[in-house]
Formats: structure tokens, C-alpha cells, sequence
């Protein structure tokens, strides 16, 4: 026994050791870490590749920032050298490379300065910050009694927009963490009504987490992936919510034990070995499904994969070495003030009658759950998920958003986000002209070696050439992130590409149609990989192929139904203007990844009491005996995956509706009612084709009834 607590001390020991390296490391992640468009790129479109010749034009990697300010009235062209002083002090900013401006509007009711800021040697953020303070009512006090006296001045364009991204992600590390960890927490105590337990299962996903960090830190480090606040944001969330609910399954198969046994070793290691099987299983569909986004070209997306594949083994190991040890430390003092008592009976109450009621009208249950769900997944086309702007995608007020607005009202609306065309320097005068004549082209220039206009008096500087290349940047009449400059965008593909194939055309609009393309590919090329994978698995454990393929129709049934909702949320209640094409993916990678789960669980427990009972009654005592634990695990998943509603963004609203929903669905509709009813109705036909080795030969389940299997079942229970 002493060298049992030994080895169980010191796996705690070492849990928490990994901890304290990883706490600090969430403060680290900043370092390898970016928000910038790079990190959301299609690894290999065009926009990507012109984006790299851009960077080849300049001594330094340089994103603009905007500050601009309109006026009530109309100011005279002598005033414009009033607005020069503020392009020297904006000059003079850590981090600015050159100001161009000041750039007045047609109307003569605002003013432009584009500052390209240097992100070799310069945070864009802490550039950005500075900026504002200068311009700031609160600023430099020149500027203040100059002609923007009664002026605000907005910073916006690539950079402030960049800017505004990181605030909204600054909440990742401590508030989504300290809401997670709350509501589970909360959720946690009511399950167990126990002060301690609690805790002990929160110090395992924590714990779960910081080792996950460690090593997605160092992934990021050396380059192999790219981390951003998205991903971050994600996985923190699916740890806490994967550990716990691994957690769950054991403490359940843990207490079931302490009910019938003196021993608390023999009850932690009968618990162990009875739920590993169904956890392993669990962590292994979820892991390969997520490996299925290394296939997208977005970067985004393909980085994710390791991301949160390696934060599900790590709540998996957790759940399995840390928990079982703190819960053998702790004893029966773990469940205080309710401790479990030797010969203390079980009872699984409302998920009895439950399965009473579905043994009783199995057709129609989950005729009429179909039909219910169908219901719901009618309204999938009416999710417009094709992309919406990037001032958009920032929820409330934002500096670069106003910004933007004025830049809409007075200038070209492309203004500093231009459309950058690399051409050969051969064909450069024909592509200039075509641009210079396309509709929704405002002006269109070559490049200079100082990254200004080529050839605009009065310095006439000459364009630089490149490799052979030249770079042409064409401001668009249209907000760059619009349909519009989208068409626009394609239609001077078509032509420039007729002129020569090797000319790229890249840019912040370019960027948004290869995204869309790239996401939309990725639809059609990841969502048959997963459902693929997940099949095979099921199939593997379950050992049969009809019941794995009901359970994957049934999983893809939820999650269009939980879109077609979120569809009806997002255009009526909330008002979104559309959604990241994205939001679709990674929707259905999580839903069926982790949806899927819950019916492992299920039917898992259902085979093994197949094994000894029939079918018919092995699904019923499986839905009793498993329903507060799995719906226990549910909520909790679809808590922590609601926590993500925090982050003051757009996607990650909508992908928390979106997993939260879908995962209650597949928890208290479709494990609870569906695929029980689909099972009790079909048969035994369920294990097709290896029926007669899973059904115990000649038994007459038709005389069998779920009352059978009632609380006070003498009956061995088995593991989940």
C-alpha cells in the first residue's frame, strides 16, 4: 500500500511540476504568436504568393495604418499645409518607417496620413497604440489647438484593424479562463455535491492544459505551426471541456465502485480499467478528426489540427494518470460531504424511465425526433456563410471600424488597402493600362524603391524593378472587403492573367477571394475526410458496420440542425451580416468529432451489455445507467464551448452557438432518444454483419423489458 500512495504522490508531483512550467508559459505565447492576416492565409493562392513579392519591394516587411479625420466644413487647399506638422510627429513614432500625406479628399472634408510601420522591428499593436495616444484629444497639445482642435482623429487601414484583433483576443488568457473555469466549476459542484471533488477534477483539466500549452508553445516556436489568438482561444476551451468530461466517465465508474467495494485501490483500478476503453476510444475520434484539417491550404485551419489534436492527449492522459492518482491520495474524503458507502445502492431514476418510455414506442420516438431535427435543418441554406467584412468581424466599438467609415465617405473606398499587382517588368505599360481603364479602379501606380508612387512629381522617382519584376498598386473605388471590389478583383484577374499567366494579384481583397475558395474547398474535401475517419473508427470498435453508419447519419443529422438554428439566430436575433466560411468547418469538425462521443459512450456500454443480455436490453440498461453521466458531460462541454462568447468576436460567438447548441442536441435528443429508438426498432440487424457473434444465442428478448434493469438490478454493473 505504501508504495501504491508513493507512485500516486508522485505522478501528482510531476502533473504539477509540468504545470508550473506551463502557467507561465501562457504569458509566452504572445512571443510566438500573431494575429496578422499572415497566420489566416492560404499557404499557396496567389493573393499569398503576391504577398511575398510585396514584401521583396521594400527593405522592411511594412503594414499600413491610416489616420484620418474628417470636418464639418469644407477647408481650402492653402490649409492643407496646416495637416503637414502631424505627418513629422507621426514619423517620429517607434515603429513608423515613412508617413505619406497628408492626403486631402475631393470634397475637401477630410484629411489622410498612411504611416507604414515596420512588423521586422516594431509590434503593430504597440505602434498602433502609440499613434492614437498622439492623436488622442488627451495628446500632443499642438495638434489639439491646430485645425484638428475639434477634430477626432481615427487609425485605421490594415493596422489598426490588426490592432483592434489583438485587444479583442487579449481577453484569451485571462477572462475566456477565469468564465470556463467558473461556469464548469459550478456545474461540477451541483453534479457532485461535493466541496472537494470538484476541485480535483478542475486541477486535472488545468493541469492538462498548461502541459498542452508547453508543447504547442515550442510546436509554434520552431516554426511548425502558426499560432494565433483563434487557436489559442480554441484550445484552451476544448481542453477544459475534453478533460472534464473524460473525467466524468472515470469519477462515475469511481463512485459505482465505492458503492461496492471496501477497497478505494480495487475501486479506482476497477474504474480505471472499465472506463479506459470508452475515454481512449473518445480521445482517439476526436484527435484523428481534427488531424483532418492538416489538409486545408489555409493556414488557419491546418494549424489548428496539431493544435487541438495535442490538447486532446493531453486531457486524455491527464484524465487517466493525474485524476485516478489525486482520487486514490483523497479516498472516499474526495466525495465529502456525500461519501460513497460500502453496499450503498446506485440509482439512476429519470434515465430509467426514460428508457422505459422509449421501449414502449421505439418507432415513434425516433420517427418524431427526425422529423424534429429535419425540421431544424431546413434552414441550413439560409446560413450565409460567404465571407463578411473585416471591420465586421470586430464586435462593438472599434477606432479602426469609425475609421473606416470616414475613409468610405470621403476617399477612394480601397483607400490603403490597395490591390498590389506584380508584374513582369516587359508587360508592366500594358498592365498599368488595364488597370488604369478597368471599372472600379480609382488610379493605379508603380512602385518607387522608397515604397512611394513612381513617377508623381516632384520627385519622379523611377519605379523599382525586381527579379525582373515590378509592383503596381491599385487602389480600388470600393471598400476592399466588399462584393463589389471582390468582382472587381476577378474580373482584372481574367484580364491581367490573359496578358501574362505569371502575373500575380494580391492584396487585402485578393486574400479575402482565395480564402472563400480555399474554405469552400475545404467543405467539400475535409467534411467527407472526418465523416470518413470517424466511420472507419466506429466500425473498428463497435465491430459492426450498419450501427456505425446510423450513429454518423445520425451525428450529421445534428449538426444540420444545429446550423439551420444557428442560421435562424444569426440572420433574425443577432442580425450578423453573414459568417466566415470558415464557421461552417469547424462547426461540423467539432460537433461530429465531439458529438460523436456521447453515443461512444452510449453504445459502447450497450455492446458489452449485448454481449450478455440481448440487444433490446442492453441498449435499455445502457441509457439508464450511462444518461446522468453522459448528460452531465454534455453540459459541461457546451458551457466551457459557450465561454468562447466572450471574445468580442464575430467567429467565435458564432462557433460557440454553434458547438454549444449542437452538442446539447446530440446529448438530450439524439443519444437520449434517436439512436436508442433507431436500435430498440431495427433489432439485432444493428451489428450487421457480425449479428450472430454479438447477440447471445437463443435469447428471446421480446419477453425482456427495461423494468429488468432498474436501479436495484442485481446484475454486474460494467464499464461506460
Amino acid at each position: 500500500m505504501t508504495v501504491r500512495i508513493v507512485i500516486a504522490v508522485l505522478v501528482v508531483l510531476g502533473w504539477l511540476g509540468v504545470s508550473a512550467l506551463g502557467g507561465p508559459t501562457f504569458g509566452k505565447l504572445a512571443d510566438v504568436s500573431s494575429n496578422d492576416q499572415a497566420t489566416f492565409l492560404p499557404a499557396t493562392a496567389e493573393s499569398t504568393l503576391a504577398g511575398e513579392w510585396v514584401s521583396e519591394f521594400s527593405e522592411s516587411s511594412q503594414i499600413p495604418a491610416i489616420v484620418v479625420a474628417d470636418f464639418d466644413e469644407e477647408f481650402a487647399e492653402q490649409d492643407i499645409g496646416d495637416f503637414a506638422p502631424l505627418a513629422e510627429d507621426i514619423g517620429e513614432v517607434d515603429g513608423v518607417d515613412q508617413v505619406i500625406g497628408p492626403i486631402p479628399s475631393e470634397d475637401m472634408l477630410a484629411v489622410q496620413y498612411i504611416a507604414l510601420i515596420n512588423t521586422d522591428d516594431a509590434d503593430i499593436g504597440d505602434t498602433v497604440e502609440a499613434i492614437r495616444a498622439l492623436v488622442a484629444p488627451g495628446g500632443d497639445p499642438d495638434h489639439r489647438e491646430g485645425p484638428f482642435a475639434s477634430t477626432q482623429l481615427h487609425v485605421t487601414g490594415p493596422a489598426g484593424l490588426s490592432a483592434d484583433l489583438a485587444s479583442a483576443f487579449a481577453g484569451i488568457d485571462g477572462l475566456l479562463l477565469i468564465v470556463a473555469l467558473s461556469v464548469v466549476l459550478v456545474i461540477l459542484v451541483i453534479v457532485y455535491r461535493s466541496v472537494l471533488l470538484p476541485l480535483l477534477v478542475m486541477l486535472t483539466s488545468i493541469a492538462a492544459l498548461c502541459a498542452a500549452v508547453l508543447v504547442v508553445y515550442y510546436m509554434a516556436a520552431a516554426d511548425w505551426i502558426q499560432l494565433n489568438g483563434q487557436s489559442q482561444g480554441i484550445l484552451a476551451i476544448l481542453v477544459i471541456g475534453a478533460a472534464t468530461d473524460y473525467a466524468l466517465l472515470l469519477v462515475a465508474r469511481h463512485r459505482e465502485e465505492l458503492n461496492g467495494a471496501e477497497s478505494v485501490w480495487h475501486a479506482i483500478k476497477t474504474a480505471w480499467k472499465g472506463s479506459f476503453g470508452a475515454i481512449t476510444a473518445s480521445a482517439s475520434t476526436v484527435a484523428i478528426a481534427l488531424l483532418c484539417l492538416l489538409v486545408s491550404d489555409l493556414n488557419s485551419n491546418r494549424s489548428l489540427g496539431p493544435i487541438a489534436a495535442t490538447g486532446i492527449v493531453f486531457a486524455w492522459l491527464a484524465a487517466l494518470t493525474m485524476l485516478p492518482a489525486l482520487l486514490y491520495c483523497f479516498g472516499r474524503a474526495a466525495f465529502w460531504p456525500a461519501k460513497p458507502k460500502p453496499a450503498a445502492s446506485a440509482s439512476t431514476g429519470v434515465w430509467s424511465r426514460i428508457a422505459s418510455a422509449v421501449e414502449k414506442r421505439p418507432r415513434k420516438v425516433w420517427v418524431v425526433t427526425a422529423l424534429l431535427l429535419m425540421l431544424g435543418a431546413a434552414w441550413l441554406p439560409t446560413l450565409k456563410a460567404d465571407g463578411v467584412a473585416q471591420s465586421d468581424v470586430i464586435l462593438g466599438a472599434s477606432d479602426a471600424k469609425s475609421g473606416q467609415a470616414v475613409l468610405s465617405d470621403h476617399f477612394d473606398a480601397g483607400s490603403g488597402s490597395p490591390t498590389s499587382v506584380i508584374v513582369p517588368e516587359a508587360s508592366a505599360d500594358q498592365a498599368l493600362a488595364i488597370l488604369e481603364d478597368a471599372e472600379g479602379v480609382g488610379s493605379a501606380t508603380l512602385t518607387a524603391a522608397n515604397g512611394s508612387p513612381a513617377g508623381i512629381p516632384p520627385a519622379n522617382a523611377e519605379p523599382k524593378v525586381q527579379d525582373g519584376k515590378v509592383y503596381i498598386q491599385a487602389t480600388l473605388e470600393y471598400v476592399a472587403d466588399s462584393e463589389e471590389a471582390e468582382t472587381t478583383v476577378l474580373e482584372l484577374r481574367e484580364e491581367l492573367h490573359a496578358l501574362d499567366d505569371d502575373i500575380l494579384v494580391g492584396g487585402t481583397t485578393a486574400t479575402a477571394i482565395d480564402s472563400n475558395a480555399t474554405a469552400q474547398r475545404d467543405l467539400v474535401t475535409i467534411i467527407p475526410l472526418v465523416l470518413v475517419v470517424v466511420l472507419l473508427i466506429l466500425i473498428v470498435l463497435l465491430r459492426a458496420v450498419l450501427l456505425p453508419v446510423i450513429l454518423v447519419s445520425a451525428t450529421v443529422l445534428s449538426f444540420g440542425t444545429a446550423m439551420g438554428t444557428a442560421a435562424l439566430v444569426f440572420n433574425h436575433v443577432f442580425k450578423f451580416p453573414g459568417a466566415d466560411p470558415s464557421v461552417p468547418l469547424y462547426g461540423f469538425v467539432f460537433l461530429v468529432a465531439l458529438g460523436i462521443d456521447y453515443t461512444i459512450f452510449l453504445m459502447t456500454r450497450a455492446r458489452e451489455e449485448t454481449l450478455q443480455i440481448g440487444t433490446r436490453a442492453g441498449v435499455l440498461k445502457s441509457l439508464a445507467v450511462t444518461g446522468g453521466v453522459i448528460t452531465s458531460a454534455g453540459v459541461v462541454l457546451a458551457a466551457t464551448f459557450a465561454a468562447l462568447a466572450v471574445i468580442p468576436l464575430m467567429f467565435m460567438i458564432q462557433l460557440a452557438f454553434i458547438v454549444a447548441f449542437g452538442v446539447l442536441i446530440d446529448t438530450l435528443i439524439v443519444r437520449t432518444l434517436l439512436i436508442p429508438g433507431l436500435v430498440l426498432h431495427i433489432g439485432p440487424a444493428v451489428w450487421w454483419p457480425f449479428t450472430k457473434r454479438t447477440e447471445p444465442a437463443g435469447l428471446e428478448e421480446a419477453e425482456r423489458s427495461a423494468e429488468e434493469f432498474a436501479p436495484d438490478d442485481a446484475a454486474p454493473r460494467r464499464a461506460l
